[in-house]
């Protein structure tokens, strides 16, 4: 079975042809690796064929592919920042629109799309862990997560009016691993880890090696049409502060979310309010599809934690995106109300007299 793999050459796309390099070298369904990007990535083996994917011209390049692996969801921020809200999204949609034509006109038996768990939204009130088919409970509004709703609703409508084209979304976790740049990986750039009041966070990660394998079992199996994946299990906000050794600031729910609101408005803070939620709520999700597969994930909570820990101190080791902790905490919500809520604090403790 031929895979071809859209954005191949970036650090997750080079993730997941590895994996399906190492599969077929084992002998399993995996034959032919191909990479789709508007460049060469470093894996070797993996039949490069450079397209633009929003092009019309993808279509001749899955001519002999029978299944298509989209991560629709980001891991560079720092460059989706540099585009409008707008922009971003349009890309998105011209994007999987792209592939969903392509491939249903060329013949390919499945695609398997990544978007986020995160569009199950993160409230008090969700199941721990969230089954697969829990309704899609996020805000449809101008963030990331938004954009990925917007891609799904276009998968849904797709498998509709495509029947020959089995569709399978994959929802991973908080993503951890080198290069990561996300919104959850910002949350842990500033002073300090935001708390709410209240609040009841069930951390939970998913390593991008144990995303890559677990792409290559939905594809070889055929699993669909929804899979989660995650780290076993979830850390609490108490596991988080001893494992990253870093303290807490607390606001209540209302303070939070006004600091957050105030932010974006007067155009500090990027990220749209509602993303707060995603670093104070509860949003794990179980892995079942995948595990009663027979998949297992190679990394734990606490190592995904550590992992991303390290990848962030590496960013402010070689300045690679990052002007200082402040410039990178401005582009999460949770990072920068935690900003915002520790130098106030420190404020008060100085009028008091008291020490930092």
């Amino acid at each position: 079975m031929t895979v071809a793999v859209t954005g191949a050459a970036t650090p997750l796309g080079d993730h997941i042809v590895r994996a399906l390099l190492a599969r077929s070298a084992a002998g399993g369904a995996i034959g032919t690796v191909v990479g789709l990007d508007t460049e060469r990535g470093a894996a070797d083996g993996v039949h490069w064929r450079l397209v633009d994917l929003g092009s019309p011209d993808l279509a001749a390049h899955l001519r002999d592919v029978k299944a298509v692996i989209h991560v629709a969801a980001s891991t560079d921020l720092a460059a989706d920042l540099r585009q409008s809200a707008r922009a971003r999204r349009e890309r998105a949609v011209r994007q999987i629109q792209t592939v969903v034509v392509s491939a249903a006109a060329t013949g390919v038996a499945r695609l398997v799309v990544v978007t986020s768990a995160m569009t199950y939204g993160a409230s008090p009130a969700n199941l721990v862990p969230l089954p697969e088919d829990a309704p899609l409970s996020a805000d449809p509004d101008e963030g990331q997560v938004g954009d990925l709703l917007a891609v799904e609703q276009i998968l849904r409508t797709a498998a509709e009016v495509h029947p020959g084209l089995a569709i399978t979304v994959v929802r991973p976790a908080a993503l951890a691993g080198p290069q990561v740049d996300t919104v959850i990986t910002r949350h842990f750039e500033a002073p300090r880890l935001l708390a709410v009041k209240g609040g009841c966070p069930a951390w939970q990660f998913c390593h991008v090696e144990d995303l890559a394998t677990a792409l290559v079992t939905t594809v070889e199996l055929g699993l669909g049409p929804v899979v989660t994946v995650a780290s076993p299990g979830w850390m609490t906000q108490g596991e988080v502060e001893v494992v990253s050794g870093m303290r807490r600031v607390e606001l209540s729910e209302s303070a939070a979310l006004g600091t957050a609101q105030r932010l974006h408005r007067v155009g500090i803070l990027p990220s749209p309010a509602t993303d707060l939620a995603y670093a104070v709520y509860p949003w794990a999700v179980s892995s079942a599809t995948l595990i009663a597969a027979g998949w297992q994930a190679a990394y734990d909570n606490e190592t995904c934690l550590g992992v991303l820990l390290e990848s962030i101190r590496g960013h402010h080791a070689v300045a690679a995106r990052r002007l200082d902790r402040k410039d990178a905490a401005l582009g999460a919500a949770s990072a920068a109300v935690a900003l915002v809520g520790t130098a106030a604090m420190m404020r008060r403790h100085r009028r008091k007299g008291g020490g930092a």
